[in-house]
């Protein structure tokens, strides 16, 4: 829906300055960008109804439009619209609202409208062997002749994309955790790598394998100095501009490596950050570790939470 037009000039600096409220309050960048999307659907639909004014949105208008999204068919794979993207509509609209009470002034109730039962995403952990093909395909991204970097760039980004695994795979960490790390986080004397704000902010250490200790020590002190600008950046990973890593840019170098690995099946799978905390910790299991040393390797407060990887090395192990 990127492209509906919007005609009305106040409808199109609403969908701009959504955005930009979204982005100084620290919203991730997907929904900074996704989200006033969602709005401009909803707005195409007011003023293909006669609705042209800012001050006409109210809840019983939002009500229909939403009946009639919910009905919608999914123009791209047919079929209906999932409950997670309605979900996502219906998030939008709510923060919408509450960016018109507080920089409008247009006081408009919460909308009364239930969310969607969430579809349940199925998790397809890794199996070890296509983990190895991931690390493998960082050695064959920096050889490939189709990538935009120099040859000095694509093994620096090498380097750190088999620090990106270490981290998200061997070590287990959350896409924010690994985001949020810096150069004091790592212990290489004591093999630790401490994550000092964990999910409800708690804090935990993380044994580190020599494995994994020489991919961390071989990006910090052979490529990370080729990505420095500032010398008291403390980030451990590092943009090509210098700045902290953003989480996109660690799954956008994850489907990087999925492209170059030669293993089919990972080719096609849906792959992102937290497969790789998936897949660690049913290999854990696998291997014999505790579910409740698998919770706390993953930081949970819960071994509900754990006992998930139970099913899935069942199902993957049978």
């Amino acid at each position: 829906m990127k492209k509906l037009p919007l005609k009305t000039a106040a409808f199109r600096y609403l969908e701009k300055s959504f955005g930009e409220w979204l982005d100084i309050l620290g919203y991730a960048p997907t929904t900074v960008r996704s989200f006033p999307t969602y709005i401009r659907e909803f707005l195409h639909y007011m003023e293909n109804n006669g609705y042209t004014r800012i001050n006409q949105i109210d809840i019983p208008l939002i009500k229909v439009y939403y009946r009639q999204l919910s009905q919608r068919s999914n123009q791209r794979r047919g079929g209906g619209l999932s409950n997670n993207y309605l979900n996502a509509h219906l998030n939008a609209i709510d923060l919408l609202l509450e960016y018109l009470r507080k920089q409008a002034r247009i006081e408009i109730p919460p909308t009364g409208i239930s969310k969607e039962t969430p579809n349940p995403e199925e998790v397809i952990p890794l199996t070890m062997e296509q983990v190895k093909k991931l690390y493998e395909a960082a050695d064959i991204a920096a050889e490939a002749k189709d990538e935009v970097y120099s040859r000095a760039d694509r093994s620096a980004l090498a380097l750190r994309d088999k620090a990106m695994l270490a981290v998200f795979y061997d070590c287990g960490l959350r896409r924010t955790e690994g985001k949020q790390l810096n150069l004091s986080d790592i212990h290489y004397d004591n093999r630790l790598l401490e994550v000092r704000q964990g999910k409800g902010g708690k804090p935990r250490f993380v044994p580190l394998g020599r494995t994994t200790l020489k991919h961390l020590q071989d990006y910090q002190y052979e490529a990370r100095p080729q990505f420095i600008k500032s010398a008291t950046e403390e980030a451990f990973f590092l943009g090509v501009r210098g700045g902290r890593l953003t989480g996109c840019t660690f799954n956008s170098r994850l489907k990087t490596l999925q492209k170059y690995s030669d293993n089919a099946a990972l080719r096609q799978m849906n792959l992102h950050l937290h497969i790789l905390r998936h897949s660690i910790a049913t290999h854990l299991l696998y291997k014999g570790m505790s579910l409740e040393k698998v919770a706390q390797f993953l930081g949970h407060y819960s071994l509900e939470s754990t006992q998930i990887y139970t099913h899935l090395m069942e199902k993957v192990y049978g």
